[in-house]
């Protein structure tokens, strides 16, 4: 049944813009950036949705429909068939309104601001300039020098025990003063925040942060939990990663899936980059004691591929929220003499050296997943930069609408490599399928992918 439009008028930087900024919004109606901005708006529009499966999100929403309405000020969205849950007495929630502003910001500067943001030219010193510039445009920088931001990565479809572990870990950084920063959605993204919110609330903090980076093609699968008061889109997986490590001051690994261990070896490959060697980034895993399975194959992982350096680069402390908060408190002095020493600023880890192997968008088609450098005959940095891409593929084929779309057309991606080296790739996939790891609770897990046991890369396309 069709619905009456619903008409949002601007928020925040959306409220003042220039003639030719809402000629540049309204004519991207007539685009392909509409379908992008559409998409985007509906999972925002999906707040609080326990969902990791895009498709069947905009097969429910069909009907529903974008405009954009110039006004002499400013420019405002009608909503056309929009989902009902996020509205009280037919008034949209607050924060669904200012999430919806902050897609329609990240998108029109990103897409006027950056054109190609997507090619490879963009990397070294030009993609970190562009993920400061976005998050500082989006107003994420500001009241982010006082060394209190912790970002949390886990998985969406973690246990209940593990979920309320979570929280605790938050409760606990919260009542330190933390702010918490995480990839926005459900499960190990959502508990972090609602535990710092209570201990903000108990220590009378007024202005906790509660920071969500996702990326236009996740986001629809990771719809931003309730919680998140500030929103930024990056463009892309890797400028999303980026911005985590630059942005944070410590970080929090929580029980998760590939996704978790995409982000958990991007964050090793940089750390054991020479140059890094005198970075401070307090790096811990944690879990509750039912997780002591997920955190030794981890390790075991890593050890086995990168080496005993990278398992020195984290600390796991089991069962500990206290501990694990009072660890990152402990180390805040030592991050705060780091970058005085670096000339570095506090509220934007600048020093840090990103090589475009990790910078240089990846695409996850079948030819680059089957090409993909699984050997041993590299530096410990770049294998753990090509285990990511393998990881970030697997993503893409579980929750991104068009990677599925080309696996039902092509069939599943063929991972080949070394043996050894890609036979512990598959026994940590099939420990996350065995554990509940790769999709949300009660759906069964088809994977997107098929270990190829071969000594050199001989698959034909």
């Amino acid at each position: 049944m069709t619905q009456n439009p619903v008409q949002l008028s601007p928020v925040g930087w959306m409220s003042q813009l220039s003639q030719n900024e809402m000629a540049l919004i309204t004519d991207h109606t007539n685009t392909k950036h509409y379908h992008l901005f559409r998409n985007c708006v509906l999972a925002v529009l999906n707040s609080g949705a326990e969902t990791d499966d895009m498709t069947s999100m905009l097969d429910k929403h069909k009907s529903f429909a974008i405009d954009l309405i110039r006004r002499e000020r400013g420019v405002k969205i009608e909503l056309l068939n929009p989902p009902q849950e996020v509205f009280v007495d037919g008034k949209l929630i607050s924060g669904v309104h200012e999430h919806v502003f902050a897609v329609m910001r990240d998108l029109l500067y990103v897409e006027s601001i950056y054109p190609n943001h997507s090619t490879e030219s963009c990397s070294g010193s030009a993609a970190t300039d562009m993920v400061f510039d976005m998050l500082r445009h989006a107003n994420a920088l500001e009241n982010n020098d006082g060394i209190n931001t912790v970002v949390c990565w886990g998985g969406h479809s973690i246990e209940h025990i593990e979920y309320q572990y979570t929280k605790e870990v938050g409760y606990q950084l919260g009542l330190r003063g933390f702010d918490i920063c995480t990839g926005c959605g459900p499960g190990a993204m959502k508990g972090p925040m609602k535990g710092a919110a209570i201990g903000h609330a108990k220590q009378r903090i007024k202005n906790g942060r509660y920071v969500g980076l996702t990326e236009p093609s996740i986001i629809a699968a990771e719809p931003p939990n309730a919680i998140v008061n500030k929103l930024v889109i990056l463009p892309d997986i890797e400028k999303r990663l980026e911005a985590f490590v630059r942005f944070g001051h410590a970080i929090v690994v929580f029980p998760g899936g590939v996704g978790t261990a995409e982000e958990l070896l991007y964050l090793l490959g940089i750390l054991l980059h020479s140059k890094n060697q005198s970075q401070q980034v307090p790096l811990i895993l944690t879990g509750p004691k039912e997780s002591s399975d997920y955190f030794e194959a981890i390790n075991a992982f890593v050890e086995a591929t990168l080496g005993i350096e990278a398992t020195q680069k984290y600390r796991i402390i089991v069962d500990d929220a206290k501990a694990v908060a009072q660890h990152i408190n402990n180390q805040r002095e030592v991050i705060r003499n780091q970058r005085l020493q670096n000339g570095d600023a506090f509220s934007f880890n600048w020093s840090l050296q990103i090589e475009p192997e990790f910078q240089i968008p990846f695409v996850p088609t079948h030819e680059n997943m089957a090409n993909l450098h699984l050997h041993r005959d590299q530096s410990s940095a770049d294998l753990a930069a090509n285990l990511r891409k393998v990881f970030s593929g697997i993503v893409a084929g579980n929750i991104k609408a068009d990677t599925i779309a080309h696996i039902a057309e092509k069939g599943k991606f063929k991972l080949t490599g070394d043996p050894e080296l890609i036979t512990m790739v598959e026994q940590l996939l099939e420990q996350f399928i065995a554990q509940g790891r790769m999709k949300l609770p009660g759906k069964a897990y088809e994977p997107c992918y098929e270990i190829v046991k071969s000594s050199v890369n001989s698959i034909q396309l």
